[in-house]
């Protein structure tokens, strides 16, 4: 890229050059958490912009700096306006800025909504593979049926091709039954059947999916019915009860980012006054510092808060395919001519 150029890359661009590469993403991800729990990283904490009188509504700034082969700086910023949704608008929206570590310049400006739906699905997939390695998956349960839940049912299936039957649970009935169509049109040999209760799909499965617009704990006696050996993947964070949390075995992506902005492991926290309910991170499992599970019986749970790194790796894998595809568009001269050559020619 020429000094001075920044390159865009559209929504559609982004969902193309990733299209059919869940195992690729997938890698993407992993090389970014072994390369945080290395320490090779500079993650501060998340910045939260919320709205008077809008308490569902927020947009968060995601920094972050990624080392290892990646070599990458950059900003999500991304937003969650869940009344979007009865105006027919997607909830999320977002923004992912790649700057060079080098100069500190932007080099790239990619839609970001795209890439932070796949990094969440690859790292729900990475860690059911963690917790669940050797087990068949049959039934998978999703309560949430949403753009995030989707990606990671496609995820999922890349990584358990011989999942059987999603079974479907949402508080609106007629967006399960839209997930269930869009699951038999996407996906070849797979069921899916809408649940009228939580008990249905916490009962039924052992590996189970939420990924909801909560804001306040409402699972607690109805889990106690997952199976021995479950695993579930607590991508919205704060639906699971301070109970849950601490009856079960826990593995999050970031200790001190999950235990903030009353997540169901921050109100664990402030229940007991301490961590030592979270036996380890995602990364400790990755590179073998940490056993993938407690015991055979005890039900995992993944609480991943939302590293920046992840967006920063998957979008420079988007940037980089989108490069190779001749798909970027390229902005000469954005950024301003440098103060001294100015001053120069001035003079």
């Amino acid at each position: 890229m020429d000094d001075g150029n920044i390159a865009i890359l559209r929504g559609n661009e982004v969902r193309s050059v990733l299209a059919g590469r869940e195992f690729e993403v997938i890698q993407a991800v992993r090389m970014a958490y072994e390369t945080h729990g290395d320490g090779d990283s500079s993650l501060p904490h998340s910045t939260f912009l919320r709205f008077p009188g809008q308490p569902q509504d927020r947009i968060i700034a995601l920094p972050a700096y990624l080392g290892g082969g990646c070599r990458i700086a950059g900003i999500k910023w991304v937003s969650s306006f869940p009344e979007n949704l009865h105006l027919g608008l997607d909830r999320a929206s977002a923004v992912l800025i790649l700057n060079s570590p080098q100069t500190g310049r932007p080099e790239a400006v990619l839609e970001g909504s795209v890439i932070s739906a796949k990094r969440t699905a690859a790292s729900a997939a990475l860690a059911a593979q963690c917790l669940l390695r050797g087990k068949k998956v049959g039934r998978v349960g999703m309560i949430g049926c949403g753009l995030i839940n989707f990606e990671i049912a496609r995820f999922l299936l890349a990584v358990f091709p011989k999942v059987e039957t999603f079974v479907l649970f949402d508080k609106d009935e007629s967006r399960a039954k839209q997930f269930e169509e869009k699951c038999k049109s996407s996906f070849d040999q797979v069921g899916a059947e809408v649940a009228t209760d939580l008990g249905s799909v916490l009962g039924n499965s052992s590996l189970i999916s939420i990924a909801t617009t909560a804001l306040a704990p409402y699972l607690s006696s109805e889990v106690r019915e997952c199976p021995p050996g479950s695993a579930i993947l607590h991508i919205s964070l704060r639906d699971l009860t301070p109970d849950i949390i601490l009856s079960s075995d826990n593995v999050v992506d970031d200790i001190d980012h999950v235990c903030r902005a009353q997540t169901s492991v921050h109100l664990a926290e402030q229940r007991v006054g301490h961590r030592d309910f979270i036996r380890c991170t995602l990364a400790d499992i990755l590179s073998d510092r940490a056993p993938a599970r407690k015991d055979s019986d005890t039900v995992s749970v993944f609480s991943p808060f939302g590293l920046g790194v992840l967006d920063l790796a998957v979008g420079k894998l988007a940037s980089d395919l989108a490069l190779q595809q001749g798909l970027e568009n390229v902005i000469s001269s954005f950024l301003p001519d440098a103060w001294a050559e100015k001053a120069c020619e001035k003079a």
